[in-house]
Parts: structure tokens; sequence; C-alpha cells
């Protein structure tokens, strides 16, 4: 008897590798935002934790777990006067629908092995839901996930484990006998919420000491995950 019946996804720093996904993304956003004020683009950087001269995340970016409207809250106060918020966030997601994934590793032969052990697949992203399916799109790995939500979808964004219960209730699952796996605390935070095992991978900002006190285990990426599970199965580890 294995240890799980499902197993949901983050999406940034979890499935893609954070830094190289997401670092030209958000300079070309503030390039934009800014039409060419250095001076701007580097206060906008520091307003969202984003280093413009190495094009790296600092550990408290907001970027990293928030959502497109509370990363726009952190640049409003930034732009000119009467910026539009909601078209600031509308713009946000069509540009970060063509951001191009770095997977963390190699992702087809990776989810195929996942649906060979019959586990349910499930994403649970606090990007929109529509740049999410992009990415998974280009990644082709769109159809071994049986769940997709982003903050948008109508079941919460994390930390609220809102969202990955939607999960287990769509998919009748235990949420017991799932295991949320992500690269923050948010993700490991509403996983616990959830009553689900917990999983962090070290393919986002944040690192171990950072993790280790909110998971059942910490891992380099999640190419290891399958090992875990059949430790997890075996009752070499606890499944939580």
């Amino acid at each position: 008897m294995t240890a799980f019946d499902g197993i949901l996804f983050d999406k940034d720093g979890t499935l893609f590798d954070f830094h190289a996904t997401w670092g030209a993304w958000s300079l070309r956003v503030l390039e934009e935002l800014a039409q060419g004020d250095r001076a701007l683009i580097r206060r906008l950087g520091d307003a969202i934790g984003f280093d413009v001269d190495t094009n790296r995340f600092l550990p408290h970016s907001p970027v990293i777990a928030h959502t497109a409207p509370e990363i726009a809250l952190d640049l409003l106060p930034h732009l000119p006067e009467g910026t539009d918020a909601a078209a600031l966030v509308d713009r946000m997601n069509v540009l970060a629908a063509e951001a191009d994934p770095v997977p963390a590793v190699d992702l087809p032969p990776l989810f195929r092995a996942f649906r060979a052990r019959g586990l349910k697949i499930g994403l649970v992203t606090n990007d929109a839901e529509h740049p999410a399916r992009m990415h998974l799109d280009r990644a082709k790995i769109t159809e071994y996930f049986d769940f997709i939500a982003g903050f948008d979808s109508g079941h919460g964004a994390k930390p609220d484990p809102g969202p990955l219960l939607a999960f287990a209730r769509a998919e009748g699952l235990d949420p017991a006998r799932v295991v949320m796996v992500g690269d923050s605390r948010h993700d490991l935070q509403s996983g616990r919420a959830a009553g689900m095992s917990v999983v962090a991978v070290l393919t986002g900002v944040a690192e171990t000491p950072e993790l280790a006190p909110h998971a059942d285990a910490v891992l380099p990426d999640i190419g290891h995950l399958p090992d875990w599970l059949d430790r997890a199965s075996a009752g070499v580890i606890p499944a939580s």
C-alpha cells in the first residue's frame, strides 16, 4: 500500500527554477513600468525585493509567494499618481504568460513516473491560472495534471489551505494521503493547514534553515521525490 494517493505541486521554484525563470521577466516588467528611468527601475526593484544588477530575488521578495495584486500594491506607490491597479495586474499577467519557464529537472519523464504510481496530480500556484496553464503547456506536462488552480480560480491563495482542499475534494482524496510540494513557507504552511504531508525543495529562493522547521523533508529538487515516496511507502520515513 502506498503512503499517498495524490501529490500537489507549487509552480515557480518547484517545477521551474525560480531565478532562471523570473529574473529576466521581472527586469522586463520594471523596465516597461519605468519607461527607461534607471533610478525608477532600481526603486521598483527594491520595492519587490529584486536586485536589478544581478537579476536575482532577495529572500524577502514578495514575488516569491504573493499574488499579482499583492505585488502590484508594492509597486503602485512608486508609479505615477493615477496608475490603475487593475490594469497593472492585467499587464503583469499578460507578461507572465509570455515568460519562458526553465524546468528545475527533466519534467515529462518524471511526471510519467508519477502517473505510473497511480497518483492524482495537482498544481496550486499564487500565479494566475492562465499563465500557469501556459507554462505547463510549454513544459509539455499539462496532460499529467488532474487539477490546476491559480489565485484567481475561486479557491483562495496560499497560505490559505482552500485551493489544496479543493484539489482533495475534486479528486475524492483524503488530505492525509496527499503530499504538498513547494519551495516557500507559504506552500508548507498551506499544506500543514490542509492536513497534508509537506515536502520542501531548494529550487526557489528559500534555503534549508528557513524551510526545514516547516517540512517533513527538504529535497534538492523534485527529481528526488520518487525515492522519498518509496521510503515513505515502505515506512522507512514517516509519511507526515
